[in-house]
């Protein structure tokens, strides 16, 4: 009872803030698009927004560290609520400016969560470390949930109520602040060791080079997620003159992540015993 007391809170903060990060994927190209901007632009505001998520994510984990976790949470709320506001400029800069704090925002989210909860499993409430994986497997299954959901909550904001495409992150900005709120009224502190940034970045490439399987893995890695960043920079534009809900394509496309994920598992089961090797 007390783990799934523990576990409850994890979720009710993390829960919220991936609503409010899923909510925002279905009508960023369409409100640049609005705002009358170019391909060309609308591009240069999405490699901001991909090269801050880069470089924050290089000190990100330091940042936590000294920071503090939960402060880092309470962080990436109210970061990414002033990255949803600027979405009310039609000011360029002001939009490039919003992507960066977005990338930050990113960088965070995928850091001080998780590192928050595996110190306070382990170190505080010294629960068996054989169950956080099912924590986040669970974890996991509903972020595609949720991401499903967002996709149908976002259509529904800006065009079943007509509200228009800066509505989805207008949105996002109640889950965020109640995300920041709940973090700070339910969560213990906790830091992590303070390490050199360039220790850090040393120990990871040394790491990389020294071993061909790593090297090769994250070689694999980064060609997948160029494609992904290049589907998610022309789904908008090649489906939009056709004039679907956008929303639920984007739901759509969740639903069949969620597909071949729940596959993979099934595949590497002890039913069909196909293991990666």
């Amino acid at each position: 009872p007390a783990f799934r007391r523990f576990q409850r809170d994890y979720y009710q903060v993390y829960f919220l803030a991936l609503a409010a990060d899923w909510l925002q994927g279905p009508y960023l190209y369409k409100l640049y698009q609005h705002y009358r901007f170019l391909e060309g632009q609308i591009a240069i505001i999405y490699v901001c927004g991909f090269a801050s998520s880069v470089l924050f994510g290089l000190v990100s984990t330091s940042l936590v560290d000294r920071l503090g976790r939960k402060k880092s949470c309470v962080l990436f709320s109210l970061t990414y609520s002033v990255c949803c506001l600027s979405k009310l400029s039609w000011d360029y800069f002001v939009l490039v400016a919003g992507r960066v704090l977005g990338g930050l925002s990113t960088a965070l989210l995928f850091s001080a969560f998780e590192a928050w909860y595996v110190h306070e499993h382990v170190e505080r409430h010294d629960f068996p470390a054989e169950w956080i994986p099912a924590t986040f497997s669970r974890a996991a299954f509903w972020n595609s949930v949720i991401a499903v959901g967002a996709g149908v909550a976002a259509n529904g904001l800006a065009e079943g109520l007509g509200l228009g495409p800066v509505a989805p992150f207008m949105g996002s900005i109640p889950l965020l602040v109640l995300a920041g709120v709940l973090a700070m009224r339910n969560w213990d502190e906790n830091y992590g060791k303070e390490r050199a940034l360039s220790k850090t970045c040393a120990d990871g490439l040394r790491c990389l080079l020294s071993d061909r399987r790593v090297l090769l893995l994250g070689t694999i890695q980064a060609l997948f997620e160029s494609v992904i960043y290049i589907f998610i920079f022309l789904w908008t534009p090649v489906l939009d003159p056709h004039g679907p809900p956008l929303g639920i394509v984007f739901s759509s496309f969740m639903a069949a992540s969620m597909v071949g994920s729940s596959l993979y598992r099934i595949a590497t089961s002890k039913s069909f015993h196909l293991q990666p090797v």
